[in-house]
């Protein structure tokens, strides 16, 4: 997993590269909990380069979203796959995140 963070105003993208599972969750658990650490309220999160996604990284987005509500911040999701959209789906994480299609559009649905 490899983690390539940056800044558009005022939202946090992180663009995710690999396979979010148990060996890698922790490099993103890692980086979220350093994200609010500096304040950080807005966060995107970009799947476009993700190929895989278990259990183990599904929690750790739960976990993300819920240190941001404590927070008052929100965590948005974008470029998901189409074949990874459907564990989303079936594990109910459609009606939690909101998802968008493109990294633009996504930050769009900060304001």
């Amino acid at each position: 997993m490899e983690l390539v963070e940056k800044r558009d105003s005022d939202v946090t993208v992180l663009i995710l590269n690999g396979r979010l599972d148990s060996n890698t969750s922790k490099i993103l658990e890692d980086k979220v909990m350093d994200i609010l650490r500096q304040g950080n309220k807005k966060v995107l999160m970009d799947f476009q380069d993700v190929d895989y996604i278990n259990s183990t990284g599904l929690r750790v987005l739960l976990l993300a979203l819920q240190q941001l509500k404590k927070n008052q911040g929100k965590l948005i999701l974008c470029c998901i796959k189409d074949y990874m959209k459907e564990v989303f789906e079936i594990s109910g994480y459609t009606e939690i995140f909101p998802i968008f299609a493109t990294q633009d559009d996504a930050v769009k649905g900060f304001a």
